[in-house]
C-alpha cells in the first residue's frame, strides 16, 4: 500500500506534482466607462428570449377500438392508483368523473360521483357538478334524484333549492316548483328564499297565493323588510286600503320590535306618495311620542324634511326641537350627572315654552345627586335647583311649587357638611317678593342656626336696614361677632353702623373691643378702619396713640410711612365742607381748604403745617432708628423709607441740604453671588442678587474699595476697546 506522498509503486512524488495552481487574476488597466452600457432590464429579457420551451408531451392519436381500450384501461389505473393515495382530494374525483364524461360512459361517471359522495357527502360543489353534469345531457330524471337527494341531505343549503327550483320552472313543471318551495319553507329559509317564493307566484299572476305567502312570510319573520315587500306588494296593484291594512296591522305587531322606527318611517312615506299629509303627519308625531328618544332620529330626520314640505314655521320649529332633545337625552343617558348637558337641556324646553316638559327635565335633572358629599361635586348641581326655583316663580308663576322647591332643595342640602348661602338668600328674597316678610326672616334664622356665614348675616342685615330695624341689627351683628369673634370685617361694619346713626363713642368702643382682641383675621384692615374712623373725627392725639399701640405690635416699614404721611396730613374738614368743595371750582375749593387750615392751625398750633412738617420728620428719624436697631437685615424696607423721607422732603421744600442729609443715608447696590442647595442639601451653583451696603457699613467691607477699583478698571478697559 502506498504512504501518503508515495506513488503506486512507492516511488517519491515531487511536491510540485500535488500543488494545485490557480490561473493569475487579470487586472484592469482601463477602468473608463464603456462606451456601450447594458441595463439591467436588457439583461433579464435575453435571458428571457433565450428560454428554452418547457417539454410537451406528444400528442397521442388513436386508430383503432383495441389501443382506446387501452387507452382507457391506462388512465382508469391512474386515477384509481391517484384516489388510493388521495381519495380525501376533491380535485381528483372531479377529474375522474369528467373524464369519464368526456368518454361518453355515463355509468361509469355516476359511478365515480357517487363513490365521491360516499366519502364526503357534505361537498357542495361534488352535488352541484353531479347535477349540472345529469341536466347538461338532459337526464332530468337523474338529475331530479340528485337534487332531491341533496335537499334531503343538505337542506340549509340555498343554492340546492335554487338550481332545483330553476330546473322544473326552465322544463314548465309549475306544480313541481311549487311543491319544492313548500317543501323549502318548511325549513323556514331566510328573506331571500320567500322573496323568490314570492316572485315565482307573482310571475303567474297568482295573487291570492301571494298573499298567502306574504301572511306565512311575516309569521315566519316578523319584521320590518317583510312587511314593507307585502306593502309595496300591495301598493304596485294599487290597492291604497290593502296597503294601509297591511302597514296598520304591522305596527301593531311590531309595536316592541328594535327597528320599529323605520317601519314608521315607510308608513308616513306611504302616506305621503298617497297624498295623505295629515295622515303622515300623524303618523310622524306618534312614533316621535312612543319611541325612545335615541331611536327615533331617522324618525326626526324623515319628519324634519316632510315638516320642511309641508308644515308652516311652527311645525319646522318643533321639529328642531325634536332633533336637539334626542340629542340631549343621548346624551344624559351616557352621563347622568353631566350637569352642563342638564343646563342645556332645562333651558332648550324653557325657550320652547312647554311649562310641563321643562317641568319634567328639571325633575328628571335634580334626581341626579352627586354621589359624594363634598361641595365641589356639588357645585354645579345646585344650580339646577336654582333655575328650577327661578322657571317656576318667574315662567310658570306658580309661587306654591317655587317655595316647595326652595324647601326640598334646603332639604337635600347636607348642612352638617357644607352648605350654600346663595340658596338661603335666594329662597329668603322670594319671600320679600311674595311681601312674607316673616318667611324671609324665618328661613334666614334657620341659615344662621344651621350654617352660619358671613354672606347670610350680610343679606339679614341688609334687609334690616332698609326696614330701619336698628335694634335688629345690632343684635345680628353681635350673634356674628360671638359665632366668629375673629372677622374684622364684621367688626368694621359695625362699627360703621354705629357711626352712620352719629354714635360716636359705640363706635370707638366697638374698635377697642376689637383691636384687643388677640388674634384676628386680617388686623390691618381693623387698624386702618380705627385710624381712619379717628381722623374722620378730627381726633389727631387719638389717632397718634393708635399709631403708637399699632407699632407696639409690629415694626412694618409700611406702618411707619403711614405714620409720617399722617402726621404731615392735617386733620380732615367738615364734610358738609367737603361736599361744598366738590361742587365748587378748583381754584375756589383749593382757597376755601386753605382758609379752612389757617383758621385750625389758628385753633390748634399742632395743626400748622411746620409743626406737621417737624412731626413727619421726627417720626422718619425714629423709623430708621428702629429698623437699624430691630430689623437690621431687613435692607430692602430700609431703602423703601429712605426713598419715601426723600420724597417727603421734595414734596415739602426743605431745602437741597435736608435732601441731601436723606441721599447720605441711602445705600449702594451691589451684584453678589451666593451658593444654591436643592432640597437634600447637595450644591445646585450660585445665583446673583442685590445687596445694599448701608454707609456705616463701610468700615465692616475693607475689601470693598478694591472691589469698586476692579470694577472701575474693568469698565474703562471695556471703554478703550
Amino acid at each position: 500500500m502506498a504512504g501518503v506522498g508515495e506513488g503506486p509503486l512507492g516511488t517519491k512524488l515531487h511536491s510540485s506534482a500535488t500543488k494545485v495552481s490557480y490561473p493569475r487574476p487579470t487586472r484592469v488597466k482601463n477602468k473608463a466607462p464603456a462606451p456601450t452600457q447594458i441595463t439591467a432590464e436588457q439583461i433579464v429579457r435575453e435571458a428571457k428570449e433565450r428560454q428554452e420551451e418547457t417539454f410537451r408531451a406528444p400528442k397521442q392519436k388513436i386508430t383503432d377500438a383495441e389501443e382506446l381500450a387501452e387507452y382507457r384501461l391506462k388512465k382508469r389505473k391512474e386515477f384509481e392508483d391517484l384516489i388510493r393515495r388521495v381519495y380525501w382530494n376533491e380535485s381528483v374525483w372531479v377529474k375522474y368523473a369528467k373524464w369519464e364524461e368526456t368518454q361518453k360512459d355515463f355509468a361509469r361517471a355516476r359511478s365515480v360521483w357517487e363513490r365521491a359522495l360516499d366519502y364526503n357527502y357534505r361537498s357542495q360543489s361534488l352535488w352541484l357538478k353531479y347535477a349540472e353534469m345529469e341536466m347538461s345531457h338532459k337526464f332530468v330524471n337523474h338529475a331530479r334524484n340528485v337534487w332531491d337527494r341533496a335537499v334531503n341531505l343538505l337542506p340549509r343549503v340555498d343554492q340546492f333549492w335554487y338550481k332545483y327550483i330553476h330546473m322544473e320552472e326552465m322544463m314548465g313543471q309549475v306544480a313541481n316548483t311549487r311543491a319544492i318551495f313548500e317543501r323549502w319553507m318548511q325549513w323556514e329559509p331566510d328573506h331571500n328564499g320567500w322573496n323568490a317564493y314570492v316572485k315565482m307566484e307573482t310571475r303567474y299572476k297568482e295573487w291570492a297565493r301571494v298573499r298567502h305567502v306574504y301572511e306565512r312570510y311575516v309569521q315566519c319573520h316578523p319584521s320590518v323588510k317583510a312587511w314593507v315587500r307585502w306593502a309595496k306588494f300591495e301598493m304596485s296593484l294599487g290597492d291604497v286600503a290593502r296597503c294601509r291594512a297591511v302597514y296598520e296591522d304591522a305596527v301593531e305587531t311590531m309595536e316592541r320590535e328594535v327597528d320599529v322606527d323605520q317601519l314608521y318611517v315607510k308608513f308616513a312615506q306611504f302616506e305621503e306618495r298617497v297624498k295623505e299629509p295629515e295622515r303622515a303627519r300623524a303618523i310622524y308625531k306618534y312614533a316621535l311620542d312612543n319611541l325612545p328618544k335615541e331611536k327615533a332620529r331617522e324618525a326626526y330626520k324623515a319628519f324634519t324634511a316632510f315638516e320642511k314640505q309641508y308644515g308652516d314655521r311652527g311645525a319646522i320649529e318643533d321639529v328642531i326641537v325634536g332633533k336637539q332633545r334626542v340629542k340631549y337625552e343621548e346624551e344624559v343617558r351616557a352621563n347622568p350627572t353631566s350637569y352642563d348637558s342638564w343646563f342645556d337641556y332645562t333651558r332648550m324646553e324653557e325657550q320652547h315654552g312647554d311649562v310641563e316638559k321643562a317641568r319634567e327635565v328639571y325633575e328628571r335633572a335634580i334626581a341626579n345627586v352627586p354621589p359624594q358629599n363634598e361641595k365641589r361635586y356639588w357645585k354645579r348641581y345646585i344650580f339646577l335647583w336654582i333655575n328650577y326655583a327661578l322657571f317656576e316663580e318667574m315662567d310658570a308663576q306658580d309661587p306654591e311649587r317655587t317655595r316647595e322647591v326652595y324647601r326640598e332643595c334646603l332639604k337635600l342640602i347636607p348642612h352638617k357638611s357644607f352648605s350654600f348661602s346663595k340658596v338661603w338668600i335666594m329662597a329668603s328674597q322670594f319671600e320679600i317678593r311674595q311681601k312674607r316678610l316673616d318667611a324671609a326672616r324665618k328661613i334666614l334664622g334657620m341659615a344662621i342656626g344651621m350654617h352660619p356665614k358671613e354672606k347670610i348675616f350680610k343679606t339679614y342685615i341688609d334687609m334690616e336696614m332698609q326696614l330701619g330695624n336698628i335694634d335688629r341689627c345690632r343684635t345680628l351683628y353681635e350673634k356674628a361677632l360671638e359665632l366668629n369673634p375673629f372677622n374684622c370685617s364684621s367688626w368694621v361694619k359695625f362699627a360703621e353702623l354705629e357711626k352712620s346713626l352719629a354714635e360716636t363713642e359705640r363706635a370707638r368702643a366697638i374698635f377697642e373691643i376689637a383691636v384687643g382682641m388677640d388674634q384676628l383675621d386680617q388686623p390691618e384692615i381693623l387698624w386702618k378702619a380705627f385710624i381712619d374712623f379717628e381722623t374722620e373725627e378730627g381726633e389727631r392725639g387719638r389717632c397718634r396713640a393708635l399709631y403708637e399701640r399699632l407699632l407696639e405690635r409690629t415694626q412694618h416699614v409700611k406702618v411707619w410711612i403711614s405714620f409720617a404721611q399722617f402726621e404731615l396730613r392735617a386733620m380732615a374738614l367738615n364734610n358738609d365742607d367737603d361736599d361744598d368743595d366738590e361742587t365748587q371750582e378748583p381754584e375756589a375749593a383749593a382757597a376755601r381748604r386753605a382758609a379752612a387750615e389757617e383758621a385750625a392751625a389758628a385753633a390748634d398750633p399742632e395743626e400748622a403745617e411746620p409743626r406737621r412738617v417737624e412731626s413727619a420728620r421726627g417720626v422718619y428719624e425714629r423709623a430708621l432708628r428702629s429698623l437699624k436697631e430691630n430689623q437690621p437685615d431687613a435692607k430692602e424696607e430700609r431703602v423703601m423709607l429712605l426713598e419715601a423721607w426723600r420724597a417727603f422732603e421734595e414734596g415739602v421744600g426743605g431745602g437741597d441740604d435736608r435732601v441731601a442729609e436723606v441721599e447720605k443715608k441711602m445705600p449702594r447696590r451691589v451684584k453678589r453671588k451666593r451658593p444654591i442647595y436643592t432640597e437634600d442639601g447637595t450644591p445646585a451653583g450660585q445665583e446673583e442678587y442685590y445687596d445694599y451696603i448701608f454707609p456705616e457699613e463701610q468700615g465692616a467691607a475693607p475689601n470693598l474699595k478694591i472691589l469698586e477699583a476692579a470694577y472701575k478698571w474693568k469698565r474703562q478697559k471695556t471703554g478703550d476697546e
